[in-house]
């Protein structure tokens, strides 16, 4: 048994490590990427977000990319008395469809894991903070509506990425912003 601790350790660490590591698109084009996306689904461990996650409506991200390759995005809030707009600059990392930003005094990472360009896709955001490091999954969607079968493919990858279902918000569509 006393032999079988350090291989069952060493095997923890190691899904520690796989959970971690994050998928990105392979041949990321940051053109195609381009342009106007909705917030269809979220999920979340951020304690912000988790307060407010049953009454959020859809955003709106515009996503430009800078002469320098970095991503612009303006977002678009809907909130019961109008539009909360934020304008965030992720700089462009080591790895194409991987960028960092900072906001609000939070250092963020953001990569686009998966897209099709066209229809939707899936970004990984981890925010550091001083009090608590937080992870969400996005699915984004160039229309406000999502299939079932793309919002099944969404709900999948929550658990991989060390999220649970209780944390998901299909984000219902707004008329606003």
């Amino acid at each position: 048994m006393a032999a079988a601790l350090p291989c069952l350790a060493l095997a923890l660490l190691c899904a520690l490590r796989a959970a971690a590591e994050v998928p990105v698109q392979p041949g990321f084009d940051t053109q195609k990427f381009a342009g106007k996306w909705h917030f269809a689904a979220t999920a979340s461990n951020c304690s912000v977000y988790l307060k407010m996650k049953d009454r959020m409506k859809s955003p709106i991200a515009t996503i430009s990319i800078t002469p320098e390759g970095n991503l612009a995005m303006k977002l678009a809030w809907p909130l019961p008395d109008g539009c909360q707009r934020l304008e965030l600059l992720f700089q462009r990392s080591g790895q194409a469809g991987c960028y960092t930003g900072m906001a609000a005094q939070e250092k963020r990472e953001l990569c686009v894991m998966e897209t099709d360009y066209s229809h939707y896709a899936i970004v990984h955001e981890t925010q550091h903070t001083e009090q608590q490091p937080s992870t969400a999954l996005q699915l984004l969607t160039r229309e406000q509506d999502v299939s079932p079968q793309l919002l099944q493919k969404f709900e999948e990858l929550i658990p991989a990425m060390g999220l649970t279902k209780a944390v998901l918000a299909v984000l219902p569509k707004s008329g606003k912003c």
